[in-house]
């Protein structure tokens, strides 16, 4: 069995991650760490009690690099990569889940803050698993989507050639708290959020430019992308709808079906997709329909499972030459 390690286990995806690993065929969790450290994964978690029993240490490449042959990093934006560049060049492989390294330099820079390792940049591999399976096989960096573009990207990308890319494409997002992470805001308050819904940073949120960057990377067209995200009274789940016009006629539910026939985590709904089928799950959930040359695609997926954590155990997988669903979950949370 390898090796593999967290930094990073005090938040909801480094949870996940813990969930998924202890009943893992493949792998042996070795190592969990946060920037404190000094405590156990039950004090940071109690409903891991009688679980599973590890102590989580302060971070510390060098022993990462004795103790792991893989390593997790479920920390912030900014925070990933200086730990990143220590263990890539000790030779661990390296998923991270934060947005340090999934992004071209350019958009990277101009969203977020200067990027401290330019070299392990250029190599990283966008673990958006259904369009780069083969790369994510022979590299030893995985980047991790946002929750946001995967569901959006999942769902929009078999049709961008039957489109009119001159026409912007509308996203209207909608996720969890849980999305927000584990930090108290005035916006998470119960009060503020019970029966409740609102966008936040409508049409400036940092996760336009990534879908727009990865729909060029994979198609070669530049769209324009004005995304609006919301927050709904729910701990998890993730519903993205994405409206542009097409160029040609098409049957929309045919063009998923056969665009992602080889694909076992994605389900083409015959109607509206909901997030609780999906929530707990690996799954994405995806429904298309048209009114002449309007489009309509909606996508489900949990947000902390694939929207990163089972993401990044399905590259951690493929990545150790495993099967890329080995531990991923199936059962949704039902009712």
């Amino acid at each position: 069995m390898l090796k593999v390690g967290i930094v990073g286990a005090s938040g909801y995806t480094g949870l996940e991650l813990v969930k998924m690993l202890v009943t893992h065929s493949g792998f042996k969790l070795t190592y969990l760490a946060t920037t404190q450290g000094d405590t156990t994964v039950e004090a940071l978690h109690p409903s891991l009690v009688d679980v599973v029993s590890l102590s989580v240490e302060k971070a510390d490449v060098d022993d990462v690099a004795e103790r792991c042959d893989l390593v997790f990093l479920a920390l912030p934006h900014k925070a990933s990569m200086g730990f990143a560049k220590g263990l890539l060049e000790k030779g661990v492989k390296v998923v991270d889940l934060s947005a340090d390294y999934r992004l071209e330099l350019d958009t990277y820079e101009e969203n977020y803050c200067p990027h401290e390792d330019k070299v392990h940049l250029n190599s990283a591999v966008y673990a958006l698993v259904e369009y780069y399976r083969d790369a994510l096989k022979t590299t030893n960096l995985a980047a991790g989507p946002g929750c946001y573009p995967t569901a959006t990207l999942l769902g929009i990308l078999p049709f961008i050639p039957y489109m009119d890319t001159n026409v912007p494409l509308f996203v209207d997002a909608k996720s969890g708290l849980s999305g927000a992470g584990k930090k108290l805001s005035e916006f998470g308050h119960y009060v503020h959020m019970n029966d409740n819904i609102f966008a936040y940073n409508p049409l400036k949120h940092r996760h336009a430019p990534e879908i727009a960057e990865k729909i060029e990377k994979v198609h070669g067209v530049k769209m324009n992308v004005n995304f609006v995200p919301h927050l709904i009274p729910a701990t998890r789940g993730e519903l993205v709808s994405v409206y542009g016009v097409l160029k040609e006629d098409i049957d929309p539910l045919e063009v998923l079906k056969e665009h992602y026939k080889n694909d076992p985590f994605i389900r083409i709904r015959e109607t509206p997709v909901d997030i609780k089928s999906t929530a707990g799950t690996h799954f994405c959930d995806i429904y298309a329909a048209k009114n002449g040359n309007a489009l309509f695609v909606s996508s489900a997926i949990d947000n902390l499972l694939r929207g990163a954590s089972s993401q990044a155990l399905a590259a951690a997988n493929l990545m150790c030459g495993y099967d890329e669903g080995r531990g991923l979950p199936i059962i949704p949370y039902m009712p």
